[in-house]
């Protein structure tokens, strides 16, 4: 019996064999939409095999193909080898409401059900919030704001489908409160059928936001399985699962079993229903099967299980005997982390291979970057060998376990009792560095950054004052910055070096910055970005410009890795006075990473309009025009931003006043938020630039709805640039925040917002980022008038 996990290939697992008129010993399968399709059931989950031409009936097996053997469970609970792929009439099962189910499936089912009543080895302890929708939903409720999650009429598993919820598509089910202290991991087994999303989201107790953990837009024909670490967590929290079926006929999200279970996601014993997850990758030849029988061939090399020490137990092993081609290669592959990893990876293994064949353990990132972390020296160890190798990860990753074998006589490799711990194995592995010395924001000196002695006059710290003419800071829009110019020096020309701290070599860092170029002819050589070694030797022109900003911060993402130590370097160099302008740099960042990784780490709620609105919407009862989602600069001159505060080339949301009357308004409303007896923090950036600039106010709504309370208002124009503001509220119960904008007098009036963050406790600093009212035009400069 094979099995799929996580749908990419099949797997080996324990079955329940369902004989439908023909052999045990042959198969049975109907080829659906190029895909031969059989039901498997691995303690409840049901499966999908892909890749594999099979003609319809019943065909027996050709002694020239590899039997696909798996231990097989039989319904009355004993132990077989079996060479059976158990049958039946129709696809993978889609819910009841749109799918009948045939009498193989009923068969199927009935077998499915005895085998979940049989206990395994050694049952994994669940924790609070488990639940197999047996017969009731486990003290899980649905949040009344949305539709109802369904329990089946059968048990066994709940749904979200708008054609039976009244056309609505999002539903919320919420756990009890939970009380882990300890690392845990939420395993799912789900499906979502034709289009739909399914997100859990942990909210912590008193706080009125959420963080998202995990999300999945995967639709699938059947179940998958989802792995969420849960950190440790010193106050009670709750889980929410978020699930919003697609607007096509028949869409559907189900949901046939939450288990939450001690420790990290990508620990595995091999005795846990579902393999923790761990999928192997198809291969025709060479593949991961379950071992451990207590019916197994007598004459098998296998060893017993490590965990229980005996033949009852399981675990995972891959051998060559039908290995046809060289470098045949088996994959076993973890579940993906939802955190950053550090610390041990332990595992024990057996091995008996011929010279030439390889074992080898990677990681894998969410780009498919494989990094070697593991090869044994010895080709045999007949007995279980602990393996632990250290893991420094900023990022989310997988673990896989690879075999090679050249020939049917590469012998086997066993695998068992993966764990992780946070400490890490080897005491003289130092820990992840920190990369934050490299940050610096400008708004309290130069931090850690230097110039040459000879160029110190080049960059200088500047601040200018909100206005409707010249360009404030990136971070608050009334702060500090870097600023390269002529003007500063006695020079024609200059070459400005910007020093950074040395950062250690072998890690990989993402750089990110914030640039803006204004007055240049020429933008060669206006800024670039080098890589210079520990004897101050260029190593590597890692970036340089190559247009200008046109008045707006600019984004800049860099990767890069050296092998020492080594430090970054903003050049800007200016041949000629009449070629050159202004060259500003603000906000730079350094992080472990690709730049392209999330950095893994739970963040509050918050919302940039990159991909959407953020679940934000329109005031449809009383406005007369909507916020609308932008890019680029808005199309009436002289008001709105030229790009977005995030990248200056993303989305922002606006009101375009051309579109209105003076006094209309337009209200952009976030989700319900959960009440907390504590302070809270709405951070937000705003453009209010035009000379006939109207009104933006924030305003909460309590539950009740008898009146919307005000938080905080602007009038008037403001700056050309973004503007940071910081708002404190308390709220102990259910409410939404508004955003409010009035059109003013003229059409020169479109306000817009970004980069919305709540955040746990009061705001910090909030009369550096929002007590400076506007000033029109200023040569008063803090530091530097240019």
């Amino acid at each position: 019996m094979e099995f799929v996990s996580n749908r990419v290939e099949p797997f080996p697992a324990f079955c329940c064999t369902v004989k439908l008129g023909c052999s045990w010993r042959e198969k049975a399968l109907k080829k659906i939409n190029n895909t031969a399709v059989f039901f498997s059931y691995s303690h409840g989950y049901v499966g999908e095999m892909k890749g594999t031409v099979v003609r319809s009936g019943c065909e027996a097996e050709s002694s020239s193909s590899p039997p696909l053997v798996t231990e097989a469970a039989s319904c009355d609970g004993t132990m077989e080898r079996s060479r059976a792929l158990s049958a039946a009439e129709h696809g993978p099962p889609r819910l009841p409401q749109s799918s009948p189910r045939s009498s193989a499936l009923q068969m199927f089912s009935f077998c499915l059900f005895a085998l979940l009543a049989l206990p395994t080895a050694r049952a994994q302890r669940l924790l609070p919030g488990s639940c197999n929708f047996e017969h009731d939903i486990c003290g899980y409720s649905s949040d009344p704001a949305y539709s109802e999650w369904t329990l089946n009429e059968e048990g066994r598993f709940i749904t979200v489908d708008s054609s039976f919820n009244g056309g609505q598509q999002k539903a919320v089910l919420v756990s009890p409160e939970l009380d882990v202290v300890d690392w845990s991991c939420l395993r799912l087994v789900y499906q979502i059928t034709e289009a739909g999303t399914l997100q859990v989201h942990l909210h912590p107790e008193g706080e009125s936001f959420y963080y998202t953990l995990w999300t999945s837009r995967n639709p699938s024909d059947s179940w998958l399985i989802g792995s969420v670490d849960l950190r440790n967590s010193s106050s009670p929290y709750k889980i929410l699962i978020d699930g919003q079926s697609g607007e096509e006929a028949g869409s559907s999200v189900a949901i046939f079993e939450i288990h939450v279970v001690p420790g990290y996601c990508i620990e595995c014993n091999f005795e846990e229903h579902h393999l923790c997850g761990y999928n192997n990758h198809w291969n025709p030849n060479v593949n991961w099967y379950v071992g451990g029988s207590i019916a197994r061939d007598p004459q098998s090399n296998l060893p017993d299980d490590h965990t229980l020490s005996n033949e009852r137990g399981h675990y995972m092993y891959a051998d060559s005997v039908y290995a046809k081609r060289f470098q045949e290669v088996a994959k076993l592959t973890s579940p993906m982390t939802t955190t950053p990893t550090e610390g041990c990876l332990s595992f024990y293994y057996q091995r008996d291979q011929a010279r030439g064949n390889i074992f080898s353990v990677f990681t894998r990132d969410q780009f498919g970057h494989y990094e070697e972390i593991w090869r044994p020296e010895e080709y045999a160890a007949t007995t279980w060998r602990l393996v632990q190798v250290d893991i420094k990860a900023p990022h989310p990753i997988e673990v896989t376990f690879e075999v090679a074998f050249n020939s049917p006589r590469g012998g086997y490799v066993a695998l068992d009792d993966i764990t992780f711990s946070p400490e890490f194995c080897n005491t003289e592995t130092e820990p992840i560095f920190d990369p934050s010395i490299a940050n610096c924001d400008f708004e309290d000196g130069f931090c850690q950054y230097y110039q040459e002695r000879a160029e110190a006059s080049v960059w200088n710290r500047v601040s200018v004052k909100p206005n409707a003419y010249r360009l404030g800071d990136h971070t608050t829009g009334s702060g500090a910055f870097l600023l390269a110019s002529t003007r500063f020096t006695s020079l024609p020309g200059y070459v400005g070096r910007l020093h950074g701290p040395f950062l250690p070599g072998n890690l990989k860092y993402c750089l990110r910055f914030y640039y803006a170029l204004h007055g240049f002819i020429k933008i060669d050589n206006a800024l670039a970005v080098y890589i210079y070694d520990e004897n101050n030797i260029a190593q590597e022109k890692v970036w340089t410009v190559h247009e200008s900003s046109r008045g707006v911060w600019l984004e800049m993402d860099i990767t890069f890795q050296k092998p020492m130590p080594s430090k970054v370097v903003f050049v800007s160099i200016c041949k000629n006075f009449w070629d050159c302008g202004l060259v500003a740099l603000d906000d730079i960042t350094v992080m472990l990473g690709d730049c392209r990784l999330s950095a893994g780490k739970e963040r509050a709620w918050q919302c940039n309009f990159e991909v959407d609105s953020c679940g934000y919407t329109q005031d449809r009862e009383n406005d007369v025009t909507d916020w609308v989602r932008m890019r680029g600069h808005t199309p009436t001159s002289y008001t709105g931003p030229r790009g977005d505060h995030t990248t200056g080339v993303g989305y922002f949301m606006y009101i375009e006043a051309s579109h209105m009357l003076p006094g209309h308004s337009a209200r952009l409303i976030s989700t319900e938020l959960n009440g907390s007896a504590g302070p809270h923090c709405l951070v937000f950036f705003y453009h209010m630039y035009g000379s006939g600039t109207g009104l933006l106010s924030i305003l909460l709504r309590r539950e009740d709805r008898r009146y919307d309370a005000l938080l905080w208002r602007r009038r008037g124009e403001h700056s050309i640039s973004w503007m940071k503001a910081m708002v404190d509220y308390k709220c102990v119960t259910r409410h939404q925040i508004i955003f409010e904008a009035i059109r003013g007098k003229s059409i020169r009036s479109d306000i817009a917002i970004d980069d919305i963050t709540f955040k746990r406790g009061p705001c910090k600093n909030t009369d550096a980022a929002d007590s400076i009212s506007y000033s029109g035009f200023s040569e008063d400069l803090n530091e530097i008038e240019y």
